[in-house]
């Protein structure tokens, strides 16, 4: 895959992205959802901190406000990292099935990070309210934006544990209970791919056997 096909691939994934996000965020109230199937639904949902809500405030004693700081920063550069690493894949010319893996997860880190940077900025809050694009009175500040989540599929609704499994018997669960995005979605293919098409993303490369001839003066010499 050229470098032209990879930014292609990029830019249409961002733009989807960015398109269903500000959609959902510009006609949705906070946690409504819209049934399209009995299995899938739009829902949707703000997330503050990293992959399932997580925040960095949970587990270090820093607030809130920090720890969205330190996470988008460390966005930043992680997603810097993942750039060079596009960029040095194509430039070396290595395989396509690694050069799709990683525009797939750079397209989706990009994706959230522009939720995380500008989206606090960008919007008004959408508790109680549908939000505002281009707003007056944002609901944050550079770099402490949300991320907007929509997709849902809770293909198993209340179903129950049955009683001998240790701690979970009786319990009832849902499946697939999180909540993600396009770009979400473009991490994890890209991710899937690396792992499942491992040896085709990282071919090993053949060993060159060189065999050396001995020339007609050589061999008479030797008779």
């Amino acid at each position: 895959m050229s470098l032209k096909k990879s930014i292609l691939l990029i830019a249409v994934i961002l733009l989807i992205d960015q398109i269903t996000k500000i959609y959902v965020k510009t006609h949705f109230y906070y946690q409504e959802s819209v049934e399209v199937f009995s299995w899938f639904k739009i829902l949707f949902i703000e997330n503050e901190g990293a992959a399932w809500g997580t925040k960095l405030s949970d587990i270090f004693p820093v607030s809130d406000s920090t720890g969205k700081l330190i996470l988008t920063v460390f966005r930043l550069f992680a997603i810097g990292g993942i750039g060079y690493w596009l960029y040095d894949t194509i430039k070396k010319g290595l395989s396509k099935t690694l050069i799709l893996a990683v525009s797939l997860i750079f397209a989706g880190a990009l994706g959230n990070i522009i939720d995380s940077v500008f989206y606090g900025v960008l919007f008004n809050d959408s508790h109680g309210q549908i939000a505002t694009f281009l707003t007056d009175d944002p609901y944050g500040s550079l770099f402490h934006g949300k991320v907007v989540d929509m997709l849902h599929f809770p293909m198993i609704k209340n179903a129950v544990w049955p009683s001998w499994v240790p701690y979970f018997g009786g319990s009832t669960f849902s499946f697939f209970e999180p909540v993600f995005n396009v770009a979400d979605t473009a991490i994890s293919t890209g991710v899937g791919i690396l792992i499942f098409f491992n040896k085709r993303a990282f071919p090993k490369k053949e060993e060159t056997t060189f065999v050396v001839e001995e020339s007609p003066v050589t061999q008479e010499e030797n008779e």
